[in-house]
């Protein structure tokens, strides 16, 4: 199996960015009705979510809070040699995310950039390709920005979804250091289930699909141009693969439950991650939770939630086990030594990349 192990890299700063537009589930109650929607808050714990306008992206909230966090950490945007955005939303079909960013940063031309088409596993497979790359480079600095709009693909009658999906990104700054703590990790992947989580029109397969709305095998209408889940594929994944890959890393590093400060899991749903728990004896008060307030915010989510728990927090170190599994599908875990110090607040912000709106050919 993929194995790595990094001696030399340290993860030094971690920036979340969320929109300001919070959206309470109970205003679904209108839509669903209340019955459906009470039922969902409490097999969640769903009672909001953040939502971007309709021109705000993953890569203005990439931009914003990679632009925080070189701020925050006193580093000089010409010493960046490369930046991986891993998303399932990028602003065009080309060219990728991580071109948008690293031009509105005025990042250098030496920099290495480029997207990982991932969403709830880009957080273990981002850091895991970019230690790589610095390992085996003179790349001393690199930034992760991962982050996804999936709300925008959700069809607006998708009671499976709707109330789920949550939106942001976040800024990860990784450096060389000699003195790091070693980052340890697995990764894994089944192509099987490409088809549990999918937006099957509008790529290059299927181009054309048709807009016209379709009742699917779970009773909901949506089109070949929305996300659909195969809910149940996807929870039987969760709760048996995920738990064995966690087992199977605390074998191969000689680790136990005991060694660990903090487990930032994905943020699936709520039932999902108390399965996950329950199975792997983990503590609640080691399990930070943010998915009643933010929803499932793909790649991003493990993240978002050390920023909340840990962001306000002054000193410490805390040795982190990060878990995300999902589309693909595909599914990792890294185990981490963090300064508290380098986990900032979430900080909100809508603003939008004007220049990049190009709704004319006059425009280009």
């Amino acid at each position: 199996m993929p194995k790595f192990n990094f001696t030399n890299i340290r993860i030094s700063g971690i920036q979340t960015v969320v929109p300001k537009q919070v959206i309470k589930t109970e205003s679904y109650k209108s839509l669903f009705g209340d019955e459906e929607v009470s039922k969902f808050m409490q097999m969640t714990g769903i009672t909001e979510t953040r939502r971007t306008s309709e021109f705000q992206t993953a890569s203005d909230m990439g931009y914003t809070a990679a632009e925080l966090l070189l701020n925050k950490k006193g580093i000089e945007k010409s010493e960046i040699g490369a930046l991986v955005f891993g998303t399932t939303s990028a602003d065009y079909r080309r060219p990728g995310s991580s071109s948008i960013v690293h031009k509105r940063l005025g990042l250098s031309i030496e920099c290495a950039v480029f997207d990982i088409n991932l969403g709830c596993s880009s957080f273990v497979y981002g850091v895991q390709t970019l230690a790589s790359m610095m390992q085996n480079s003179d790349i001393n600095k690199a930034i992760l920005i991962l982050g996804d709009t999936a709300g925008k693909t959700t069809y607006p009658k998708d009671k499976a979804s709707l109330m789920l999906i949550g939106e942001c990104s976040v800024a990860i700054l990784l450096e060389k250091d000699e003195n790091a703590p070693p980052i340890q990790s697995i990764l894994r992947s089944d192509g099987s289930g490409y088809r549990y989580l999918i937006v099957p029109g509008g790529g290059y397969r299927n181009l054309n699909a048709s807009h016209e709305p379709e009742i699917y095998q779970d009773g909901v209408e949506r089109t070949l141009h929305h996300s659909v889940m195969q809910g149940t594929s996807v929870f039987t994944f969760t709760i048996s693969d995920v738990p064995k890959l966690i087992k199977d890393f605390w074998t191969l590093t000689n680790t136990t439950v005991e060694d660990y400060d903090c487990f930032a899991f994905h943020q699936a749903n709520g039932l999902i991650l108390q399965q996950i728990a329950r199975k792997l004896k983990l503590p609640a008060e080691k399990m930070p939770l943010t998915l009643n307030r933010f929803g499932n915010t793909s790649g991003a989510s493990a993240a978002l939630t050390l920023c909340d728990r840990f962001g306000h927090e002054e000193s410490g170190q805390i040795n982190t086990l990060v878990c995300g599994f999902g589309v693909g599908l595909s599914w990792g875990a890294f185990s981490v030594k963090l300064n508290i110090a380098d986990i900032f607040p979430i900080e909100e912000d809508d603003s939008i990349f004007e220049e990049g709106i190009i709704q004319s050919a006059k425009e280009l």
